[in-house]
């Protein structure tokens, strides 16, 4: 009779302990990403729709407060809001959406859209702990800033450009020279080794090769 009594005081006080676990659940607008947490240890890390442009999401800390299991948008013409987990008095919640393809970016009209099986699963957890002890924390965030690979060191290659050779021809400055691209006069004639004579001879310094 007391061993019975002792297990069903251990029962108790495990499903008062259970009750009371509190869920965190966080939501990272930036990288459109929820992680839920029991007591401090993250359980499930699943993609969100936040609000986009003009209908965004709010930011802050927030306690949630009321739950619906099948929930239709007043404002939004009769949308589906599977298990809505409401966490601002505007009406925001935490919902399940069948416009599944745009889960992952911010698409919504304020709320935090869920796949619809992570909804049921959310929903059922908060359910079960209670969802007075439920927190909502909506981050702000900063977008990562994609780093860029440096740029790879430019290969500085000497370029060497023969020197165009003087053109023959009468310009005004240097008389049967036309002017060099590169910028000075030819030599004057003469300078340098001696013009070749017309026949070969063997004797002339200048015809040793």
């Amino acid at each position: 009779m007391r061993s019975a009594l002792i297990a069903l005081l251990a029962a108790a006080t495990l499903a008062a302990s259970a009750a009371d676990a509190k869920v965190l659940i966080t939501i990272d607008k930036s990288t459109q990403r929820m992680t839920v947490a029991v007591d401090g240890v993250p359980r499930w890390h699943w993609p969100v729709s936040t609000g986009r442009r003009g209908h965004t999401t709010p930011s802050g800390s927030f306690t949630a407060f009321r739950m619906e299991k099948d929930h239709f948008s007043r404002e939004w013409d009769d949308a589906p809001m599977p298990h809505s987990i409401f966490f601002t008095k505007k009406g925001h919640a935490i919902h399940g959406s069948y416009d599944v393809k745009r889960i992952g970016t911010p698409a919504s009209a304020g709320c935090v859209r869920l796949h619809p099986s992570h909804a049921a699963q959310l929903f059922a957890l908060v359910e079960r702990q209670g969802v007075l002890n439920t927190t909502v924390v909506v981050a702000e965030g900063t977008p990562a800033v994609a780093r860029q690979a440096p740029a790879p060191a430019r290969e500085y290659q000497q370029e060497y450009q023969r020197e165009p050779a003087p053109q023959q021809g009468y310009g005004p400055r240097y008389g049967p020279y036309a002017p060099p691209a590169y910028g000075y006069p030819p030599p004057p004639p003469g300078y340098g080794y001696p013009p070749q004579p017309r026949f070969y001879d063997p004797n002339a310094p200048y015809n040793r090769y």
